[in-house]
């Protein structure tokens, strides 16, 4: 029989399912990032997937090895002495004649509607290791961003 003439099933023609998308580079987290990662995997453990339908059940699972993967490899960050920015400090900072505070904590901790930013962010990158006072290219502006304040973070 001529393969022009042979069904293919429907699943070829579906959208492939891709495991969610791991942050490059090291999994840093702070006390807090750790234990809302280990509350995020109890949660989605106790999920009873029997009861979903097959989509659901998989999009679920899908999280769950993605939550996993990340506690397992999670590396807790020690407590920065606050005398730099440095992972796990809070920073003021002045951008464009505005001040504004941010923490810098792990990717999967990052909300910046919160004021919490990736260690891996363009920002964050710019500001490591500078101590107050000091003035920083930024965004291809010499000294567009100025350190004003860093105290170190402890939250659990």
């Amino acid at each position: 029989m001529s393969v022009a003439f042979r069904r293919e099933s429907d699943d070829e023609h579906m959208e492939p399912k891709f495991e969610l998308p791991i942050p490059p580079g090291p999994n840093w987290v702070t006390m807090r990032g750790l234990r809302l990662t280990r509350e995020k995997v109890e949660a989605l453990e106790s999920v009873d997937v029997a009861a979903m339908d097959e989509e659901a059940a998989k999009k679920h699972k899908r999280e769950l090895r993605y939550w996993r993967t990340r506690l397992a490899t999670a590396e807790l960050r020690p407590v920065a002495d606050g005398e730099t920015v440095a992972f796990g400090t809070r920073v003021t900072y002045r951008l464009n004649s505005q001040e504004k505070t941010v923490a810098i904590v792990g990717d999967d901790e990052a909300d910046p509607h919160d004021g919490r930013i990736s260690f891996s962010s363009p920002l964050a990158r710019a500001m490591m290791d500078a101590e107050v006072g000091e003035k920083l290219d930024f965004a291809g502006k010499v000294e567009a961003l100025e350190i004003v304040g860093i105290v170190a973070v402890d939250e659990a």
